[in-house]
């Protein structure tokens, strides 16, 4: 296999122009693997690999969910701890016209529109996260609470059991 290195994104200049400290892990992106695969391949749990979910309210404005990868998010239990009627994943032509990243690519970090951030409070009880660094096969390890002063993200409890 030939050596990856690890690319220069929005979202790594982003995490660099704030001083955060990250660790930066390549792997073999397959589609439609998703989390499960990042995890395999990192060899880290699929619940520190951490999903970034753009959808839309019932008036298609956008927002970002965070998730563990082995979780789903309960869509109508987040429109309901939010106040809106109905929330739903966007369309991937539509994820990647708000966040500038292809989906599958998508990080919270350096997005093109600035949207509200949702994070399912237990990532929050996590030592170290792997998030998406802005690429297709590439992450980033941070810790949550840098997260937290990046993002200013709202906490809730949306997950539900993986697949």
């Amino acid at each position: 296999m030939k050596s990856m290195h690890a690319p220069e994104t929005q979202a790594t200049r982003f995490l660099r122009q704030h001083g955060v400290a990250f660790s930066s892990h390549c792997y073999a992106y397959e589609e439609y693997g998703g989390t499960r695969v990042s995890a395999r391949e990192l060899n880290v749990s699929e619940h520190a690999v951490i999903k970034t979910l753009i959808m839309e309210d019932e008036a298609a404005r956008p927002l970002i969910v965070l998730m563990h990868g082995d979780r789903q998010v309960s869509t109508k239990e987040l429109a309901r701890q939010i106040g809106c009627k109905r929330i739903e994943p966007c369309k991937p032509e539509v994820a990647n016209r708000h966040s500038g990243y292809l989906v599958g690519g998508t990080s919270p970090f350096g997005v093109r529109k600035k949207m509200p951030v949702y994070l399912e409070q237990s990532i929050l009880d996590l030592p170290l996260i792997y998030i998406n660094g802005g690429h297709r096969g590439f992450l980033v390890g941070i810790h949550p609470h840098d997260l937290v002063s990046l993002l200013a993200p709202v906490p809730v409890n949306v997950a539900l059991p993986g697949r």
